[in-house]
């Protein structure tokens, strides 16, 4: 039999404006915000709602802000008997995933994610860390280049986020990151485009985030996995909540395995995925990935009525 997974966005995904007509039309996406907004003990929904941009795009502020619309949206369709067989979330969606996924609640992760964000930004002082899309190259030859560059230059460099078989991320030193970018060229990268991030993310400069996280993840009221999540650091299903926490702390410095994560859905019967939350990156991956998925979304009312009909649900 088919299923359905859930997928969740992470950093980069953001918009001022996201979340503002489902919290309008849908009482339990108020609820979820309303919820947010009281962990953090701020008007996070206001910023999800009004902006401004330069607010929303910091750290700190990001990823309880897409982790609240799709905690939202997921709410919403749960309402409407919609429900999935498996979930997934790309860095930060992973914490989206395990709300959806029953493991913690909305308060819980919000406040999980707040402490992540700043921990991230204040891992590496502005400007000496980067991050680069490598557009066009096996991710094989991204890693072994990667390798090449931090052997020569004794600074840290690697990949980031296999994120379909032509874009791998890369993510460390700012000066290693530049003289990979030249070497990946040289070895046949139709582009390689500097992101414009606040820290290297899912690297080996991010390990002094992992002591602080640890504590923060320990201390959540954690509750058994309603369906399992297809977890960024090992690409496979997790159903024992007991391994969550370590997985989360393992996901700072590890990158995000979301090729494989996609084909582990695939192997596991899924094939309709829909992207809870604000808009459509993940599921142009997975028609990259694995063709034969189908992918939908829910941001807003209008995605959320055509995915309804879609699954037989309207």
């Amino acid at each position: 039999m088919s299923k359905l997974a859930f997928i969740f966005p992470g950093q980069g995904s953001q918009k001022a404006g996201m979340g503002l007509e489902l919290a309008g039309r849908f009482g339990e996406a108020r609820r979820v915000f309303d919820e947010a907004d009281a962990a953090l003990g701020e008007a996070l929904s206001a910023l999800c709602f009004q902006g401004p941009d330069e607010a929303l795009r910091l750290t700190a502020n990001t990823q309880p802000a897409i982790l609240a619309v799709s905690a939202a949206a997921a709410a919403v369709l749960a309402a409407r008997g919609v429900v999935p067989d498996f979930v997934a979330g790309h860095s930060l969606g992973e914490y989206s995933a395990l709300v959806a996924a029953g493991a913690l609640s909305v308060a819980d992760a919000a406040r999980a994610v707040r402490a992540r964000g700043t921990f991230m930004q204040e891992a590496v002082p502005a400007g000496q860390g980067a991050m680069s899309a490598v557009l066009g190259l096996d991710p094989a030859r991204v890693t072994a280049v990667c390798a090449e560059v931090a052997a020569e230059t004794g600074l840290t460099v690697s990949p980031a986020n296999y994120n379909e078989p032509a874009q791998t991320v890369i993510a460390g030193a700012a000066a290693a990151v530049e003289a990979a970018g030249v070497k990946l060229k040289a070895a046949g990268a139709k582009r390689v485009l500097p992101l414009p991030v606040s820290a290297p993310f899912h690297c080996a400069l991010m390990e002094p985030v992992k002591a602080r996280l640890e504590p923060v993840l320990r201390s959540v009221a954690w509750r058994p996995l309603l369906r399992p999540v297809v977890t960024n650091v090992e690409a496979r299903a997790n159903g024992d909540v007991a391994r969550a926490p370590p997985l989360l702390v393992a996901q700072v410095t590890a990158p995000v395995r979301w090729i494989e994560s996609v084909e582990e859905l695939a192997r596991l019967g899924v094939t309709r995925v829909v992207e809870v939350g604000p808009g459509k990156v993940l599921g142009g991956l997975v028609k990259r990935i694995a063709p034969s998925i189908e992918a939908f979304n829910v941001e807003d009312a209008a995605s959320l009525e055509k995915t309804l009909a879609a699954l037989g649900r309207s």
